[in-house]
């Protein structure tokens, strides 16, 4: 059933901001990022870091066969999946890897060439993962030059018109005058909707949830998320969020707010995660992820589904 906006939102909008405001950092939901690598013969260069998250995928490609038996991964049985092909090299991490911890990736090339291997360390990260990575040996060819300045000119477009809806934003007046300014409502006003009962908690995170909210208007969806303290002797404040679907795809966060941090003695505290959506509705149910400043504790609230 949808309801009109609760007045804890609605107090939120109107206030335009309020305590542990983070912003969190821009994700592009389309298309397929590639990390371009290029090694030499210097034995000091220093090991390239890749991002890593449980569930998703990373894979290597190369520009020469490496040795399947060769695959030297610390931490291998916090692996789901390691695929290793004459040049490709496909990794899933299990829910076993713990968010920012550190692993060394080696491969060794067949052709005995310099440099004989490649060392990576790969990076977990809550919710974050680098999909592609080419690994060059060689000279590389002038098409995979042109197509990373392509990138980048994308990369540099989405930027300029990141800043600008900053800019706008920013200029506009805050509260309801505000949503209106800047077309959020578009006329449709805040659709609301209760999902607490239907939302799952993964065990072992941060903190438990109480009630989950789920809002959308014209051109955002925000989740409210009731948290108690769960026992951690450290304060805890999200400051980072992201909302997969089922089929992987990714909202693009605009900022996490929460209304004060967890800590013992506190009360409940509250967390909204807005994020942009299209023209309609976000179909079917998401995964909510949270994590702190260490992003070693996190919360993953499951089945959250917008009006």
């Amino acid at each position: 059933m949808h309801h009109s906006v609760s007045a804890g939102l609605l107090f939120l909008l109107l206030a335009g901001g309020g305590p542990a405001l983070a912003q969190s950092p821009s994700s592009s939901s389309v298309g397929l990022s590639v990390r371009r690598i290029e090694l030499v013969s210097d034995d000091a260069q220093p090991s390239a870091e890749v991002a890593v998250s449980p569930g998703l995928s990373t894979v290597f490609i190369f520009d020469s066969e490496v040795s399947r038996e060769g695959v030297a991964l610390e931490g291998r049985e916090r692996f789901a999946v390691v695929d290793a092909g004459l040049t490709t090299l496909r990794l899933v991490p299990s829910e076993k890897i713990s968010a920012g911890e550190r692993l060394k990736l080696t491969m060794r090339f067949l052709d005995g060439a310099a440099p004989a291997s490649a060392t990576f360390v790969l990076v977990a990260h809550p919710a974050r993962s680098e999909a592609l990575v080419e690994v060059y040996r060689r000279r590389r060819g002038v098409e995979t030059y042109q197509e990373e300045v392509r990138q980048a000119r994308i990369e540099a477009e989405q930027c300029r018109e990141e800043n600008e809806r900053l800019r706008a934003e920013r200029s506009a007046p805050d509260g309801l005058t505000g949503l209106i300014s800047t077309a959020v409502l578009s006329g449709r006003g805040v659709e609301y909707r209760d999902v607490t009962e239907g939302v799952s908690q993964a065990p072992g995170g941060a903190a438990g949830k109480i009630f989950v909210y789920a809002y959308r208007t014209a051109r955002r969806v925000a989740v409210e998320v009731a948290l108690k303290y769960g026992g951690d002797a450290q304060p805890w404040t999200a400051v980072g969020a992201s909302l997969r679907g089922k089929a992987n795809e990714e909202l693009k966060v605009l900022r996490v707010w929460q209304s004060g941090p967890l800590a013992p003695g506190a009360d409940a505290q509250r967390v909204v995660v807005e994020a942009e959506a299209s023209s309609e509705s976000p179909q079917g149910s998401f995964t909510l992820k949270l994590w702190d400043a260490d992003m070693r504790r996190t919360i993953t609230l499951g089945n959250v589904t917008f009006p």
